[in-house]
């Protein structure tokens, strides 16, 4: 068996969020913690401890939407399915979480390019796999070889409305890619909005949970690892009441 990490870390200063929206870690290490230790032992001194140190420990400010997640329906929209109540990441079936994987392979495809229903079939065609109800599909874009500079976020190929419901009429519900955003870059979208005033092209990927509800992965790792397909994903959502996302250390199993 070999395990294939597909989760990115959350770390300070490393470009992968919008200005403004990365995570903030707060690191205290053995010696910096030591005052709050001997407060809550009256009489206990420093060099009664082992090494004179008492714990490491880290305070986070961060989003749902930092480092490796899954994006709840609840992130979409309110409703999906046509009218439900849209899902928050706690209510989410596990069972989504623990199944066979497909690794699609759009690194040829630009950055910006809106991928097709026509183009995906041909994709997975070429894999050489029938896709099966819970698969999990991951794409491989452009994007994962940006990770960590600023031309990140803008990297990578998207997959509208088309393509995702293409997915989800076949039974799929966790898809993940390892760019910023499921969709194209938001650069692109802007770009294309202002071109045609065509509303349905903003996050059209996301709000496909408005007819089928599911979740997908962002911000993947590692993906060029993976053969297209004979592997399991492991990647269970982070349990965060009523939230929209959560925290996934996602891992490949061959």
């Amino acid at each position: 068996m070999r395990l294939v990490d597909l989760s990115r870390p959350l770390e300070n200063a490393v470009p992968a969020d919008p200005p403004g929206l990365g995570p903030r870690i707060e690191y205290s290490d053995h010696r910096q913690s030591l005052a709050g230790m001997l407060g809550m032992f009256p009489g206990l001194e420093a060099n009664q401890l082992p090494g004179g140190e008492a714990w490491a420990v880290e305070l986070l400010t961060v989003s749902t939407h930092n480092g490796t997640h899954v994006d709840a329906p609840w992130h979409f929209a309110s409703t999906m399915n046509g009218g439900e109540r849209a899902w928050t990441i706690d209510e989410v079936p596990l069972d989504w979480f623990y199944r066979p994987g497909v690794k699609l392979d759009f690194r040829d495809f630009p950055d910006g390019h809106v991928v097709s229903a026509a183009e995906l079939a041909e994709w997975v065609g070429a894999a050489g796999h029938e896709l099966k109800p819970l698969d999990i599909v991951l794409m491989n874009t452009r994007a994962g070889a940006a990770y960590g500079t600023p031309a990140y976020v803008d990297s990578g190929c998207g997959f509208g409305r088309e393509a995702t419901l293409w997915l989800l009429e076949r039974g799929v519900r966790v898809m993940g890619t390892d760019g910023w955003s499921w969709d194209a870059p938001f650069s692109f979208t802007r770009r294309r909005f202002l071109e045609s005033g065509d509303p349905s092209i903003i996050w059209e990927g996301h709000k496909a949970s408005l007819d089928i509800g599911y979740c997908h992965i962002e911000k993947l790792a590692n993906l060029e690892q993976l053969p297209a397909s004979g592997f399991l994903v492991s990647c269970f959502p982070f349990k965060i009441k009523s939230a929209s996302a959560g925290f996934t250390r996602a891992v490949a199993i061959l």
